[in-house]
């Protein structure tokens, strides 16, 4: 894996788990996932209704078997997209997230949307390297 987290004083610091860029060499395959929403896979059902921790657990779960199965991993991720119903959910959402990156997390987008499917309140995709 030949990821490099992007660090300059010359722009904002990040404000939370995330780099302000990461590079890739050409040539490296990428993994472009889906965005997920809190559904358990078993049952198909919305988890956490009301609680955004848990749902954001839930979608990092989820995204980590997207990637799992492209025979990736969260490690590998060098982009997210956070979509939230509500931006007051912030740090909430990135209190979890957070837990997911222990070391030179990703570089991140984070937006409030008006609607997300099935009353989700948080989704995310991701972009990640493939082998």
């Amino acid at each position: 894996m030949s990821k490099q987290v992007v660090r300059t004083g010359a722009a904002p610091g990040a404000i939370g788990p995330y780099s302000q860029a990461i590079r890739v060499p050409a040539g490296e395959s990428l993994v472009f996932c889906s965005g997920q929403v809190a559904l358990d896979p078993s049952s198909g059902e919305m988890v956490g209704s009301g609680d955004v921790r848990v749902q954001a657990r839930r979608v990092m779960e989820n995204l980590a078997a997207v990637l799992l199965a492209a025979g990736s991993s969260l490690d590998r991720v060098v982009k997210t997209t956070i979509y939230l119903q509500d931006l007051g959910d912030f740090g909430a959402v990135n209190e979890v997230y957070g837990g997911f990156f222990a070391s030179a997390p990703p570089a991140r987008a984070t937006v409030q949307v008006a609607g997300l499917p099935r009353g989700a309140l948080v989704e995310i995709d991701a972009i990640a390297l493939a082998p």
